[in-house]
C-alpha cells in the first residue's frame, strides 16, 4: 500500500464512499486522501475535501462519477493524471479503450468491480489492468485487500459477467431476504420480527457457505442445500417448490443476463461517445 501515498477520489457518492470507509478501516491513513466532489457535505477526520480539481499529479485516481459525466469531467482532470499515476475506475461499462483514449498519459489503467460491503471489508473486489507490471500489480491487490477479497479476471470481456454477480448481486440478495421476510409475515409472524430473523438467518447461512468452501475437501452451497434438506423433511418440500422447473435458477439467471446486457450497452454507449 505504500505504493499510493497521494490519492485523488473524484466524485464520492455511495460505492466511492463505502470503499474510502473500507480504506480508512484498514489503516490506511485519512492523509492519503483527497475527494473532490461538489455535493459531499462532509467526509472521514483527515481526508481533503474539495469542490474543485486541484493542480499537480497524484499516485492513484480513482473516477467515482457517473459515466455519463466522464467527457465533461476528463479534459479537466487529465492533467492530473500522469505516466507515475494509476488510474482506477469503477464506472460500469466504461471500458479500457475509452479511458486511455480520455487519459492518454495515464502510466496504467485499472478496472475494478466492488460493491457496497467494501465499507465493511466484505466486498468481492473484480480487477482488470492496462499497464501494470507484477510489482504494480501487487501493489493494487494489497491496496484493494482491506476492501474484502480482491479477484483478477482473466480479461476485460468477463467485466459484464462480473458485474452482473458483485455488482448487481447484492440487490438480488436483498430483494430474497426481502421475500423471506414477507412469507414469514404472511405465514403470522410480526413483520419486524420476520426481517430480523430473515436477516439474520441470511448473515449466518453465509457465514458458514464460506467457511465450508474453504475447508478441505470444500463444500459448495448447493451440497449445503441438500445437507438441510433431509427426505421428506419441511425444508425439501419448500426446495422442491424452488426446484421445479429450475424456477429459481432461472429467475437469477434472467435477471443476472439482464444486467449483463445493460451494461454491455454502456460500454456500447461510452464507445460512440
Amino acid at each position: 500500500m505504500d505504493r499510493f501515498q497521494n490519492i485523488l477520489l473524484v466524485g464520492c457518492g455511495n460505492m466511492a464512499g463505502a470503499m474510502l470507509d473500507g480504506w480508512l478501516a484498514g489503516g490506511i491513513p485519512a492523509s492519503r486522501f483527497t475527494v473532490v466532489d461538489p455535493y459531499r457535505k462532509a467526509v472521514p477526520q483527515g481526508v481533503t475535501l474539495l469542490r474543485e480539481l486541484p493542480e499537480g499529479r497524484f499516485d492513484a485516481v480513482m473516477l467515482g462519477v457517473k459515466p455519463q459525466g466522464l467527457d465533461d469531467l476528463a479534459p479537466s482532470l487529465a492533467p492530473s493524471v500522469g505516466a507515475q499515476t494509476v488510474l482506477f475506475s469503477i464506472l460500469a461499462g466504461v471500458e479500457f479503450d475509452s479511458l486511455a483514449a480520455r487519459f492518454p498519459d495515464a502510466g496504467a489503467i485499472v478496472r475494478i468491480m466492488p460493491n457496497l460491503a467494501a465499507a465493511i471489508g466484505k466486498s468481492p473486489i473484480a480487477l482488470d489492468s492496462r499497464g501494470l507490471d507484477d510489482q504494480e500489480r501487487d501493489a493494487v491487490t494489497a491496496f484493494m485487500q482491506p476492501l474484502g477479497t480482491p479477484e483478477w479476471l482473466a480479461g476485460e470481456e468477463l467485466f459484464d459477467a462480473v458485474t452482473a454477480l458483485a455488482g448487481c448481486g447484492p440487490a438480488f440478495v436483498y430483494r430474497f431476504i426481502d421475500s423471506l421476510a414477507a412469507g414469514a409475515t404472511a405465514l403470522g409472524l410480526d413483520a419486524g420480527q420476520s426481517q430480523r430473523l430473515a436477516i439474520a438467518m441470511v448473515e449466518g447461512a453465509a457465514q458458514l457457505a464460506a467457511g465450508q468452501a474453504a475447508a478441505q475437501p470444500p463444500v459448495s452451497p448447493g451440497e449445503l442445500a441438500d445437507k438441510v434438506a433431509s427426505p421428506g423433511g419441511s425444508t425439501r418440500a419448500g426446495m422442491n417448490v424452488l426446484d421445479a422447473d429450475e424456477a429459481l435458477a432461472r429467475v437469477i439467471a434472467s435477471a443476472m443476463e439482464a444486467s449483463r446486457d445493460r451494461n454491455a450497452e454502456m460500454a456500447a454507449e461510452a464507445r460512440k461517445a
